[in-house]
């Protein structure tokens, strides 16, 4: 069993290193203060290859596999959460659900910009009164002629104003609950789609979050993704791919705990010594070193086995809950070690617990992941295949 990671993802954990810190770190400060999101982030992004990452090349992607796809999320989450966000949403969220469940048409249509970055996607499920309750979504889809009319309201979508394709779930059959929810891909200036920034969040304040309203929504069946009933399957395989980042990104936010509260410990002094001398502040530090490496040994064996091409319900769970739950105390530990100078912006730590506390709550609360493993092990829950397995790497001819 090795390992090591190979040349070419220790070039890309480079590369996405000093993108983050050149692109996204100089500015970051103030538009977390300022609220708003970078325009020229995700172009940034997609020339130097993200957003088409782990998506064949044959599509217009970089043909890397999914290992990198982790490497670059914590890369990002390292510098801020809301850079990771983008490859959470367009990457794992969506893209990847294409490819998993489009069709060679629909791959075609609007896999191929959104791996080039020409055109960039966003994942909308959670409703205003639907959440961890998927079932219970209110949104609509009529059979109308040849298409369908969506409509209804989603809530808390990253990237909801800066979008062009949103992968929409509502129900075509209301009376049978979770069997009755399809998925469509709804595209930017189709009639009666509109919508709107959510100001004044927590955490991830230079990111984009926002509502998507949808009034007679008119689609056809080309943008209907997999068959009429399948779209809660479709959005548990995609959210196994978006916990994936999610999970790999919370190693970035306890990395960057770790350097912040190293670096201070060693400058700062009180009673004649470094504080990083102090046996408490050693433990806190010690519990981050711990946490980075289980994290990250929880998010590799999730990319080997995407690579292999199986099913990782179970194991991602685990790995974004853990890793997820360790960043908050991290970025917690962090404040503590900085003192009164951790609960001002002067010093990033501050930033990144209000960023922690978000990736603990979406995706799949922690009380969920932890029900959800109880009952894999009380045999409540089986880990069964899906109809259509996520592709393997090096991805196979077809693809």
């Amino acid at each position: 069993m090795d390992f090591s990671l190979n040349e070419e993802h220790r070039l890309l954990r480079e590369t996405v290193r000093r993108f983050a810190e050149r692109e996204i770190g100089p500015c970051i400060r103030e538009r977390d203060r300022t609220q708003t999101h970078d325009p020229t982030l995700l172009p940034k992004m997609a020339e130097i290859g993200l957003l088409g990452l782990c998506l064949p090349e044959s599509y217009g992607g970089a043909g890397m596999d999914y290992l990198s796809l982790g490497i670059a999320s914590e890369e990002l989450e390292r510098v801020d959460t809301s850079a990771r966000v983008v490859m959470s949403v367009h990457v794992g969220l969506n893209s990847l659900t294409l490819l998993q469940w489009g069709s060679s048409e629909q791959k075609a249509h609007f896999l191929v910009p959104q791996a080039r970055g020409e055109r960039i996607a966003a994942f909308a499920l959670t409703e205003p009164d639907a959440g961890s309750d998927v079932a219970s979504m209110r949104c609509s889809a009529r059979r109308d002629g040849d298409g369908y009319l969506l409509n209804g309201e989603k809530t808390w979508i990253s990237l909801a104003d800066v979008a062009d394709h949103f992968l929409v779930f509502a129900k075509t059959d209301p009376a049978a609950g979770h069997r009755g929810v399809s998925a469509f891909i709804v595209e930017r200036g189709m009639p009666g789609l509109t919508t709107s920034s959510i100001h004044g969040k927590l955490g991830v304040r230079a990111g984009n979050t926002g509502s998507i309203a949808l009034q007679d929504v008119r689609v056809s069946g080309f943008h209907r993704l997999g068959e009429e009933g399948e779209g809660f399957k479709i959005a548990m395989s995609a959210l196994d791919k978006g916990r994936y980042t999610v999970a790999s990104g919370a190693v970035g936010t306890i990395v960057a705990c770790l350097e912040a509260s190293t670096r201070y410990a060693n400058e700062r002094k009180t009673f004649g010594e470094p504080i990083g001398r102090k046996q408490l502040v050693q433990q806190m530090i010690a519990r981050m070193v711990q946490s980075r490496d289980i994290g990250r040994l929880l998010y590799q064996q999730v990319g080997w086995l995407m690579n292999e091409g199986r099913r990782t319900t179970r194991e991602v769970g685990l790995a974004k809950w853990t890793n997820c739950d360790a960043a908050f105390q991290s970025a917690n530990d962090a404040v503590e070690i900085h003192g009164a100078y951790g609960y001002s912006d002067e010093f990033p730590v501050e930033r990144y617990l209000r960023n922690a506390r978000g990736p603990v709550i979406y995706e799949g609360t922690r009380e969920v992941h932890q029900i959800m493993q109880a009952e894999y092990v009380l045999g409540y829950r089986e880990d069964r295949p899906l109809r259509r397995m996520l592709p393997g790497w090096p991805f196979p001819p077809d693809v």
